[in-house]
């Protein structure tokens, strides 16, 4: 499978989010490769998008956001979560990323269980914190170049149809509820192929 191209990321946000389902997310740790399918992300833009972290400015935690698109945006939340995004966004904008949500495990999932402390495949990778966790991804991955196999990096996968994508409001936020940029593919897409 083929490395997913930086040109990929240089789009409309709203567009790479829905076209990183079904690509397949790589973490490597010494040599051991951890993945999963993308089954559910979310788009975030620039000053017209008042749920982004860029729509008051660059600050040092969303600098990742203005920078080369391509790269890991990792952020702590609640003050115990990790969440990862792909920086992605047209040359119309100066910031703009995509929050990968779910994947659908592939390899590694040992290595998942012993991280998540769980032994329920179902409910591993279901959520942005439990898809960190699970692949061990922290503030270490923050900017990682994912279009270059190293420690993080996303991979060529399925091709998902237009009609096999859900489109619905972001999930917990408070602002900006009318922009329906999360997106996700059913699992029984996945076990079908």
């Amino acid at each position: 499978m083929n490395l997913v191209t930086r040109s990929f990321y240089a789009r409309d946000t709203v567009k790479v989010a829905q076209d990183l389902l079904g690509k397949i997310l790589v973490r490597n740790i010494d040599g051991n490769m951890i993945s999963g399918i993308i089954t559910e992300t979310e788009a975030y833009k620039y000053k017209d998008d008042a749920a982004s972290h860029s729509f008051r400015g660059m600050t040092e935690r969303n600098k990742a956001m203005f920078g080369e698109v391509g790269r890991a945006y990792v952020y702590f939340t609640y003050g115990m979560h990790y969440c990862v995004n792909a920086v992605a966004r047209s040359s119309d904008y100066p910031a703009g990323a995509v929050l990968i949500r779910s994947l659908f495990p592939q390899d590694g999932i040992d290595f998942m269980l012993k991280q998540r402390k769980s032994m329920d495949v179902s409910n591993l990778t279901n959520g942005p914190a439990k898809l960190t966790q699970a692949l061990k991804i922290t503030k270490k991955e923050y900017g990682e170049d994912l279009t270059k196999r190293y420690n993080l990096f996303v991979m060529d996968g399925m091709k998902i149809k237009r009609s096999e994508i859900k489109a619905g409001p972001r999930i917990g936020i408070k602002k900006a509820l009318t922009n329906l940029w999360n997106f996700k593919i059913s699992k029984n897409i996945l076990e079908d192929n």
